[in-house]
């Protein structure tokens, strides 16, 4: 079963299942540049450029920095919530679906497109910063990341993603989102 929808596919063999099949409208000529894929943990399980010019820090530091903005934006979010009485306190880990969400932030540079599962699967796109609204297509690559990886017998959770069809079938949705 899938969280996001798309085909409930029962097979546990990645090679036998077909690819589900790309939200309608996200063609929208949206210029993606890098993905990260991180766990509830802040580990980074898939790094994917496309288009990214300038590389000013070593990968590390990079995944680093981007789950550390992606929890202090979450904790932020959450603190200043005018919709419930209970903040918390700043900085504290929030559950998957705890407080409240962002979707997205853009600079004069990029746009920073952002979902999160119930366990606690973080995808982060990075785009044009005239791209529309890319919950669809995160939603989208995160079924692809269930079919191809979290069904794949050979994926040991927690580790790298290196799954070639995942890798495949993600680089055709990107190019029809560019």
């Amino acid at each position: 079963m899938q969280f996001f929808g798309g085909s409930s596919l029962t097979s546990l063999a990645p090679e036998a299942t077909p690819a589900p099949a790309a939200p309608p409208g996200t063609g929208t000529g949206a210029s993606a540049q890098v993905l990260y894929v991180f766990n509830r943990n802040g580990v980074c399980l898939l790094y994917r450029e496309w288009h990214r010019p300038l590389r000013t820090l070593d990968p590390t530091q990079d995944h680093k920095l981007m789950f550390g903005l992606l929890f202090s934006l979450r904790s932020f979010t959450a603190k200043i919530d005018p919709t419930t009485a209970e903040k918390g306190n700043l900085g504290v880990p929030l559950l998957p679906g705890q407080g409240c969400s962002f979707y997205s932030f853009k600079t004069n540079t990029y746009k920073l497109n952002f979902t999160e599962s119930p366990s606690g699967i973080k995808l982060i796109l990075i785009t044009h910063p005239r791209t529309g609204d890319q919950r669809d297509s995160l939603k989208h690559i995160y079924n692809l990341y269930v079919e191809y990886v979290v069904k794949n017998p050979l994926y040991a959770p927690g580790t790298p993603i290196k799954c070639e069809l995942f890798n495949k079938h993600l680089d055709q949705y990107v190019r029809t989102i560019i």
